[in-house]
């Protein structure tokens, strides 16, 4: 949830100013009502991780990291490996941030991502078995906000994806499987398994306009918000709505076609990005779809 101290920074001016150029169909930044801000991805920056990458969505910025580890499996599902998203927004990254504990917000973004990953089936859990029903891998996505100018949803989003993408697991023998006994060479390692390729699109509803991507600005004085997660078969796979104002029908059927025609461009660049990393010619075509 956008904090109440947060809204109060923009001034009437600034509000007549952003409405002004909406009724004309522009925005402030010179964007279009349905176009992102420039996407750049840098993958594979942090060494000692099993995948990560930084990711600037116009002036916002996140960090994801991948670690995985030996665990349990849960108990309804024995023969699946277990993923999970944490968020940290640090102090340094917004004015609002506080440390301690993560803020609803933090939560919000870290269950929309999680949802969006887990509904679109992303990782293929059961490649994940070191010894079945006892031991599996468990995948941590760890994003950390280091600036935010607007969006940390979508954002969020592009650099857990873009972490598993080029992320690995390293070979693991099992020495003894009644005692559990197992032993891990880091030096050989595989890509995470995947089979989707999930996004998510970020709308803000302000006064009776709907934006896509909002600015930290927008998201200052936006009724409403609104996000929706597409998978590579271009299917809606999970919904989030946000924040107190409501969205009318015609205003979802509007957002819904926009996200649908939109996807397609902002898991292109993902790709674009990352397209040099080293998964292998076979694993880009399979990623791609080709």
């Amino acid at each position: 949830m956008i904090n109440e101290i947060k809204k109060e920074i923009v001034t009437k001016l600034e509000k007549e100013t952003i409405f002004s150029f909406l009724s004309e169909g522009k925005r402030i930044d010179e964007r279009g009502p349905y176009d992102f801000r420039p996407v750049n991805i840098i993958p594979a920056l942090i060494k000692k991780a099993e995948g990560s990458a930084l990711v600037e969505l116009g002036n916002t910025k996140i960090l994801a990291g991948i670690k995985v580890s030996p665990a349990r499996p849960f108990a309804d599902e024995p023969n699946k490996g277990i993923f999970v998203v944490n968020t940290e927004f640090a102090p340094v990254a917004s004015p609002i941030f506080e440390p301690g504990p993560p803020s609803e917000y933090a939560i919000e973004v870290a269950r929309v991502v999680d949802r969006a990953i887990r509904s679109a089936e992303m990782i293929k859990l059961d490649e994940l078995v070191i010894i079945p029903g006892k031991l599996v891998w468990m995948i941590n996505i760890d994003i950390y906000t280091l600036d935010d100018d607007g969006n940390l949803i979508d954002a969020s989003m592009i650099g857990a994806v873009s972490a598993l993408l080029t992320g690995s697991i390293p070979k693991v023998e099992v020495i003894d499987e009644e005692k559990e006994e197992i032993e891990i060479i880091k030096e050989e390692t595989r890509p995470i398994p995947i089979q989707d390729i999930p996004v998510t699109l970020t709308f803000a509803k302000i006064g009776n306009y709907i934006v896509l991507d909002p600015s930290h600005i927008e998201e200052n004085i936006m009724d409403g918000r609104l996000t929706i997660a597409i998978n590579q078969k271009n299917q809606i796979c999970a919904l989030q709505k946000g924040e107190g104002g409501g969205f009318k029908f015609e205003d979802v059927l509007l957002a819904k076609d926009i996200a649908l025609r939109k996807a397609e461009e902002l898991r292109s660049i993902i790709l674009d990005h990352l397209a040099k990393k080293p998964r292998g010619d076979e694993a880009w075509e399979e990623i791609r779809g080709e």
